[in-house]
């Protein structure tokens, strides 16, 4: 490939193919994620990456050999990595006297940082130390978040965000029942965050829906929140912007409920409701044996008996 005045041209077709699908789409392809180990690194670490990338198998790429960098500090390195394996998810993990067995969860907007959170593992029970059947590999899990916090505090707002993002799997259509058999917990609770992997059993229970039973298979860790990078305002807004080809067009007089139940509103010409016909009802009828003469205002309406 040569490049002239900012532009790069293929000199094969390979290459082509190569910048087409780097290229941006009206609908982008999964999100892939990039996992490496900083200059330092303890066996929880270690461990604990190969875990995580277990679970992002296959859209993740894990790196063995050690990188000397620091994503709060400089950020370079990451962003030189993301557009090497086009990866706009990472997970950088390290471990120090100051911060022990830190792990950095972010993403990255155009290859360039957008945020990063860095929590740190007081417990960790690995896959390996839990017995029983796994799930299979590429399964998509369900995310369950619970805890105030969540939904109060700005930076717990933030950790659901990226860890949906990062947990959440390709984008499906649909989904049979037998194939809901993994679900990552999240619980926020006294300044912690508890993570959880279960894996759904369906057990017999004498009626078309089966019981559910859950069963941990790991893994599973207890973070503590420590330092964040949060994305500006007007870089959060570029980030979450749309092309418009994508955007639902409006349709005049149809709207909907919070439900999402649709209405549609009729526009009909004015009616004349005098030559409307209705049902006859025997109710309406008048009777043959009385007759009503007409009073003036303030009398009662005289009736008078007509003989058969």
């Amino acid at each position: 490939m040569t490049q002239s005045d900012g532009i790069i041209k293929p000199k094969s077709k390979r290459a082509k193919r190569f910048l087409e699908s780097r290229a941006p789409k009206l609908n982008e392809d999964g999100k892939s994620t990039m996992i490496m180990k900083g200059g330092n690194t303890s066996l929880t670490v270690t461990q604990a990456l190969k875990d995580i990338y277990s679970l992002k198998k296959p859209n993740a790429v894990l790196y063995k050999k050690k990188n000397i960098t620091r994503p709060f500090e400089d950020s370079t390195s990451l962003e030189f990595f993301s557009k090497k394996t086009d990866c706009s998810l990472f997970l950088f993990g390290s471990h120090n006297k100051k911060r022990p067995n830190d792990l950095i969860f972010g993403r990255l907007f155009d290859f360039h940082m957008l945020d990063m959170i860095e929590l740190g593992i007081e417990n960790y029970v690995s896959l390996s130390d839990i017995k029983g059947s796994k799930y299979p590999e590429g399964t998509k899990p369900m995310l369950v978040f619970a805890g105030e916090a969540f939904d109060l505090d700005n930076e717990h707002k933030c950790l659901k965000n990226i860890l949906i993002d990062f947990f959440r799997g390709p984008t499906v259509t649909a989904v049979r029942l037998a194939g809901l058999e993994h679900i990552l917990h999240f619980t926020a609770l006294d300044g912690k965050i508890y993570m959880r992997s279960y894996r759904t059993l369906l057990k017999k229970s004498g009626c078309r829906t089966p019981r559910i039973e859950l069963e941990e298979i790991g893994p599973s860790f207890d973070f503590v929140l420590r330092r964040t990078h949060l994305a500006s305002e007007d870089l959060y807004k570029l980030a979450h912007k749309q092309p418009k080809a994508l955007k639902p067009k409006k349709k005049k007089n149809i709207s909907h409920d919070v439900f999402g139940t649709k209405f549609g509103r009729v526009h009909m010409q004015k009616q004349d409701l005098t030559k409307l016909r209705t049902r006859k009802m025997k109710g309406l009828k008048k009777r043959k044996g009385e007759m009503v003469s007409d009073q003036p205002d303030g009398q009662p309406a005289k009736v008078t008996k007509v003989d058969e």
